[in-house]
């Protein structure tokens, strides 16, 4: 529809993936044919701002966090006028504890309430008012480093014009962070020591359980290095009874330094734990600390065992990826523990609390998994940049790693081997026969000029041949089976480049791609290499075949495929066929000759890796019309690099540390607690009680995922059965880990009747149960014994010595 091209932005409606509905009327436009690009327009927004004077006399429509404290931002609006009120007529801030201060502060805000005619409160709570006046002269850490996120942030949006700042106000309160008993003005007192403000808030008491406690944080990354230093700062873990563990299996890589604020220059390749540990002992140093370099895992059950988990008040997750969240949250579970759960994407943060017997568990509910792009999608019809530098770093590690690996590993012992792709005799050996006998023979390179013909010819191949290959067997006007045309969205029609050396972006690839080749062959590398006008000669001199497009080539479309690999008629034929080429390739070899695989580097800026990845990427892009990227950009997505900002870290964790005032203070209740989701871009603050654990019932039993039931006794196979029966369960299989120790069916488990459990579990199962284990814990399927149905009982712990 050709009167679209006239570069206007055109509003449209009912969008989906790959259609929409224009907004305006195009009966007098022309048919509209097939195809077209289509790029969305973010329209800036004007948003118009108040003054403060304005502002706080009419505020508008306050940014909600909690839909449970609908009514709190105009009640603290009001308080926060009145505390200004206080300090202008006093000179200082209300004394915490103090009901004088608290009742003028009261009078101050009523008396504002009633200026304010038709947009006065109907109803004022004096009891927050009253909590409000207590708090108000301290400066608490977990707030601060919230607020300092929100107010960064907003910062970055003036500089950037990106995101949509808060308009006008944004009340945030945590009045259920304060212990459950009524605090006495005694309590509230200055001790005259580090920790005044939080005590003017808490009281000692509380001050007192946070630095006895002792506290597990599993990470220090971004995460890590917050919460360390709020808990310095909150005197977590500050007296000799008190223990603060932390653990992290990673190194300080110089991309971290952006925003894990423990680490310097010079602390690149250290140990995070052990350099996050003594920068917060830097900060307090009163901290009780102990860093190790322990992944938690079940491989180092002996490092973080019974007695360790025993010994924890709280267990704080710091950690980038599910399956070691899941393993922590099963930990938690066994041993009962609280868990402090959050993580950050970008602008994004979620925090949720995992609480014994209150809360579902983490693993109760699960995101679903990430969409990945179809193979066939990737390799042969990319419709954005992703999908290109996707291809881009299989390539690389394809050419570079896997490839010289595995010659590496032919050369190593040839006769096996040649003997182990013989057993395999599968598609897969077969591709990895070819590869090797590839870089041994056509394209092994001896000099630099062999390296860059290598590259040269490689750009011939992926950006020319293949392309022509591609339309040669789907031409343009091609339709599927069903005769629709077969290049519709998301598929575009791609069109081959013609190398030029004088376009850089075409040499810069070409460098990239020849100093790699020659670092895996391992040869020097000239000094010319780097000139743009002497590698364009070198390039220039450069034979590069003609090519005709083959019939009958099978490229594979289903986006179901999991391989890219055409199954030949007999892949062990083919094998044996090439297996006597690869011997005599390594014949030809110097003595001793192996190859130097190279391992994907994104933060040298001096390798080249990169360059290569964002050639391969962009050349791929020009030839499907899909907008090219620059190296940072290009670095961002093939480093899967998940976007991490101070900012949201900040807020997660000043989150977090709010509820561990909760968890540590004890007797608060589930609606006490927050999960919190929040975009700090759009801006949104979504905040909610968390929800219960699924309670399972039978007669008058009731329990929950929390629940353990213990057995105490170094009890026979037959009392651990009549256990049950005495509970009106009837148990008809008993497991530990895979095996089975018992089950009604089999008449030979009947033998192990008068057999102690913990026995069974040694032998049938082949559990050696350490010194320091008490107890063995077995599965066991249940029902009931009046009507048979299935009863989906806790975990037994028989606790034998």
């Amino acid at each position: 529809m050709i009167e679209l091209n006239d570069g206007k932005p055109r509003k449209i409606k009912n969008a989906r993936p790959y259609s929409f509905t224009l907004e305006e009327d195009t009966t007098q436009f022309g048919v509209y044919k097939k195809g077209g690009i289509v790029k969305q327009v973010k329209e800036p927004k004007v948003l118009r701002f108040k003054p403060l004077r304005d502002a706080l006399k009419d505020p508008g429509d306050f940014l909600l966090s909690d839909f449970s404290k609908f009514d709190r931002p105009p009640l603290l609006h009001l308080a926060f006028q009145a505390l200004d009120k206080f300090r202008h007529d006093k000179g200082r801030f209300p004394i915490a504890g103090s009901e004088d201060d608290a009742q003028q502060l009261i009078d101050f805000a009523v008396n504002i309430n009633e200026s304010l005619g038709d947009g006065k409160l109907e109803d004022i709570d004096k009891k927050i008012l009253q909590h409000f006046a207590y708090g108000s002269r301290a400066v608490l850490n977990p707030m601060a480093a919230m607020f300092g996120g929100i107010v960064g942030q907003e910062v970055v949006k003036a500089c950037s014009g990106k995101f949509h700042p808060l308009l006008q106000f944004f009340y945030f309160d945590s009045l259920e962070s304060l212990p459950v008993e009524p605090l006495e003005s005694g309590d509230l007192r200055p001790l005259n020591c580090w920790y005044d403000a939080q005590i003017s808030v808490f009281g000692s008491k509380l001050q007192k359980k946070l630095e006895k406690a002792r506290v597990f944080i599993v990470g220090s990354g971004a995460l890590g290095c917050e919460f360390l230093k709020n808990l310095a700062l909150m005197g977590v873990s500050c007296c000799p009874r008190g223990k603060l563990t932390v653990t992290d299996d990673d190194v300080i890589e110089k991309s971290n330094l952006s925003r894990q604020f423990l680490f310097r220059d010079w602390n690149i390749g250290q140990a995070k734990s052990t350099v996050a540990a003594a920068a917060a002992m830097s900060i307090n140093p009163s901290l009780h600390i102990e860093a190790l370099q322990n992944r938690a895992s079940p491989e180092t059950e002996d490092v973080f065992d019974d007695a360790f988990w025993e010994s924890l008040d709280a267990v704080i997750n710091a950690l980038d990826n599910v399956t070691a969240r899941m393993y922590i949250d099963g930990r938690c579970l066994y041993f009962q523990k609280p868990l402090l759960e959050s993580g950050t994407l970008g602008a994004k943060c979620n925090t949720q609390m995992v609480i014994p017997h209150l809360t579902e568990n983490y693993g109760a509910s699960r995101d679903p998994p990430e969409k990945q792009a179809p193979m066939c999608t990737v390799h042969s019809f990319p419709h954005n940049i992703d999908h290109c530098l996707t291809w881009a770093r299989s390539e690389f590690e394809g050419l570079l790693e896997k490839t010289p690996n595995e010659v590496n590993t032919f050369l190593s012992n040839p006769s096996a081997y040649v003997s182990s792709m013989r057993n395999a005799g599968d598609a897969q050996a077969r591709d990895l026969i070819e590869h090797v006998l590839e870089c041994l023979d056509k394209d092994r390179c001896e000099t630099f000029q062999d390296c860059v013909r290598w590259a040269r010819l490689r750009f011939e191949d992926y950006f020319s041949n293949r392309v022509k290959q591609l339309t040669f067997t789907f031409p343009e006007d091609a339709a599927t089976s069903t005769g629709a045309p077969f290049w519709s969205a998301p598929k575009r029609f791609p069109q081959p480049l013609q190398f030029s050396s004088s376009d850089p972006s075409h040499l810069q690839f070409v460098m990239a791609a020849s100093l790699l080749r020659a670092e895996t062959f391992g040869i020097p590398v000239p000094e010319w290499a780097k000139n743009s006008k002497k590698l364009a000669d070198a390039v220039d001199k450069v034979l590069v075949p003609d090519f005709q497009p083959r019939a009958g080539v099978k490229i594979v479309t289903d986006e179901n495929a999991t391989s890219l690999s055409v199954d030949s008629i007999d892949d062990a034929a083919v094998i044996n066929d090439l297996i006597p080429k690869l011997e005599e390739c390594a014949k030809r070899l110097p003595p001793g000759f192996r190859m130097n695989p190279i391992q994907f580097e994104k933060d040298d800026d001096t390798n080249y890796h990169m360059d290569f990845i964002a050639g391969l990427a962009n050349m791929r892009a020009r030839n499907y019309g899909i907008p090219e990227v620059d190296k940072l950009k290009a670095k961002f997505i093939a480093g899967r690099i998940i976007p991490a900002i101070a900012t949201s870290t900040a807020m997660a964790t000043g989150l977090v540390c709010l509820e561990l005032y909760k968890v540590l203070g004890g007797g608060h209740k589930l609606e006490d607690y927050r999960n919190t989701f929040a975009n700090l871009a759009l801006p949104l603050f979504s905040m909610a009680e968390p929800v219960p654990p699924k309670m399972m019932k039978h007669r008058d039993m009731s329990w929950t995922v929390w629940d353990r039931w213990i057995v105490e006794g170094d009890l026979t196979l037959r009392e651990l059965l009549q256990w049950f029966k005495d509970k009106a369960l009837s148990a008809y299989s008993i497991s530990c880990g895979t095996s089975l120790l018992y089950n009604s069916m089999f008449p030979k488990h009947k033998d192990r009747m008068d057999r102690k459990v913990v026995d069974l579990v040694k032998e049938v199962a082949k559990v050696e149960v350490p010194s320091y284990r008490r107890h063995v814990d077995v599965v066991v399927a249940c029902e009931d014994e009046e009507d048979g149905s299935d009863v989906d009982i806790p975990l037994i712990s028989i606790y034998f010595r």
